[in-house]
């Protein structure tokens, strides 16, 4: 899968499903400094991902500053062909001060066994 060059940062597109619901997500960083995957509250909302009473609220930190998610469970985060099922991710503002919905994180990279190509700026995955 082909990597887009924004802000001289690699960004893809990943799909999320979420009781029986799919969204595709576009802009969203590849990011192997991020341990977690985390998504836009204002574009999952669509498919009913909100902050529920009982949900966790974190706070998540990194060289960007500090922001408060929820995790939440979804179907599947689906990044070209390569899907994992039953995958949890966080949820919160992405408030970087560029336009971004999503950062892939490692814990997707490492379960998806992803094969990340800079001189090419494509994503693959081992089998």
């Amino acid at each position: 899968m082909q990597l887009i060059r924004r802000y001289d940062l690699p960004f893809t597109s990943v799909s999320i499903a979420y009781r029986e619901s799919t969204i595709e997500i576009p802009q969203v960083l590849v990011d192997t400094g991020s341990a977690s995957t985390v998504i836009s509250a204002d574009l999952v909302d669509s498919i009913g991902i909100f902050p529920l009473p009982d949900d966790r609220i974190v706070t998540i930190r990194g060289v960007g500053g500090s922001e408060v998610v929820f995790r939440r469970r979804v179907d599947f985060l689906q990044v070209g062909e390569k899907k994992l099922t039953n995958f949890e991710l966080e949820v919160g503002g992405m408030d970087y001060g560029f336009e971004i919905n999503g950062i892939l994180g490692m814990d997707f990279l490492v379960e998806a066994k992803a094969i990340i190509n800079l001189h090419t700026m494509s994503l693959t995955f081992d089998s």
